[in-house]
């Protein structure tokens, strides 16, 4: 095991390295619970789709251990999952069947990339203020999902608005107890943040479920449940119509490219982000191992698509376990056992009520919106786009449309300040891509 892995050329043990897998895993495992609660709504199965999730993240997880010996895990991305729910399913109209094809498709793009030389240069041209705000708009993206599932916020009259109470058909009010309760679950979840207790989000779920029960918010129903549940997801994903949704062959490629790309800067940022902040690269900057875990990483998201999940991805959470001392894919294969068992929790996963996962929604907007401090604010060349990407993903509640205004205005700034040559091609051909697709969209 020390040969195969390296242990001892990196300076870590057996022990270091089981300690930093269940450290990761509890830090993610809010996943577990998330996952199913966004993609159910689109028609999905909540069992199907957390059985798929607790397989692709250990399947996953696993070639990245194998493939690229890190100790890094993943798992369905938040933020991916939301692009697939509220983009893909709800704004564009896309079945989730073929909601899947997309990720497959997007998995089969991510996977042409990191295998060839081309992945570099796509990485460079993106400009970094551009990955840093679409991180920060998913954010608050995700935040702002998490607000209205609990009722929170409102438009029920005609604007938006904060509900502490609901309205009943007879005209009497109801307190919302679920907004309440997402609040109490908010500031348990933050406090243990502050006082950087390990695996807060997944923990703050766990008392928020508890404390929803005397709030009559946390009901288990017990329901029958068979393994073979998966099967209403596996498989299922349909390339059939793709190119009739409105827009057509645009909207589609669009969606297929803002898949790979947010998938491509949320892995690559996490790899060298985390595995720098630990002093696991080399002189040159980079991760040994990197560019096969990219390849792990593309080839979870296809796998992911066939068993019934949106795009897999690697987490930032892997952080965790990298602080407790891991430094091999050992770690990681801890992880994807952990995954594994989870599995079997399925049959009481319904007991985690919506206001108990909505915490963890804003939680990791909060996070996210880390990556709007990394934008130059006074140079209003990068602030206009950069702006325009963070307010137009939840305003449009589009992922894609963000990411869409983001290009095509720093493009046409570039172009009027007479710096065309400043704005990389790839910037361009997304950007034309973008304004065909609300061309064609409206007509």
């Amino acid at each position: 095991m020390d040969k195969f892995f390296k242990l001892s050329d990196r300076g870590s043990t057996v022990r270091a390295e089981i300690i930093g897998g269940i450290t990761t895993f509890f830090a993610m495992a809010y996943i577990i619970f998330v996952n199913p609660g966004l993609l159910s709504q689109t028609g999905m199965g909540f069992n199907a789709v957390l059985l798929a999730t607790c397989l692709s993240a250990a399947l996953g997880t696993f070639l990245t251990a194998m493939l690229a010996n890190v100790p890094f895990a993943q798992a369905p991305g938040m933020g991916l999952n939301a692009f697939f729910t509220y983009t893909i399913c709800f704004s564009m109209g896309y079945t989730w069947q073929q909601g899947l094809a997309i990720v497959l498709l997007s998995g089969i793009l991510f996977l042409s990339i990191a295998v060839s030389p081309i992945r570099s240069m796509i990485i460079r041209s993106i400009p970094s203020f551009l990955k840093n705000a679409i991180s920060a708009g998913i954010g608050l993206f995700i935040a702002f999902i998490g607000l209205l599932n609990v009722g929170l916020i409102s438009f029920s009259g005609g604007v938006p608005a904060l509900q502490f109470s609901l309205v009943q058909e007879d005209g009497s009010k109801l307190m919302n107890s679920a907004g309440i309760l997402a609040i109490i679950g908010l500031l348990i979840t933050a406090i243990l943040l502050a006082y950087k207790v390990k695996g807060a989000i997944f923990i703050g779920i766990i008392i928020t479920t508890i404390i929803g029960i005397p709030m009559g918010e946390t009901v288990y129903t017990p329901q029958s449940f068979s393994f073979s549940v998966i099967g209403e997801t596996f498989g299922k994903l349909s390339f059939s119509g793709l190119t009739e949704v409105n827009g057509g062959v645009v909207a589609l490629i669009t969606a297929i490219i803002s898949f790979a790309l947010v998938d491509c800067f949320d892995t690559v940022g996490t790899l060298i982000g985390t595995a720098t902040n630990a002093g696991m690269t080399d002189k040159n900057g980079n991760l040994p191992g990197g560019d096969r875990a990219l390849i792990a990483d593309a080839i979870a998201t296809c796998c992911g698509a066939v068993i019934g999940t949106s795009t897999v991805t690697t987490f930032v959470e892997s952080s965790t376990g990298i602080a407790e001392g891991a430094r091999t894919g050992l770690s990681a294969i801890v992880v994807s056992v952990l995954f594994l068992l989870s599995c079997f929790a399925a049959p009481v996963a319904h007991v985690v009520p919506q206001a108990a996962t909505a915490p963890a929604l804003i939680i990791v907007g909060v996070l996210m919106l880390k990556g709007a401090t990394e934008v130059n604010w006074g140079d209003f060349e990068e602030a206009c786009p950069a702006f325009l990407v963070i307010s137009m993903m939840p305003f449009a509640y589009s992922i894609s449309d963000g990411i869409g205004f983001g290009f095509i205005s720093y493009s046409i700034i570039k172009v009027a300040r007479g710096k065309a040559k400043e704005v990389p091609v790839l910037v361009y051909i997304i950007s034309v891509l973008f304004i065909l697709k609300y061309i064609l969209g409206n007509i």
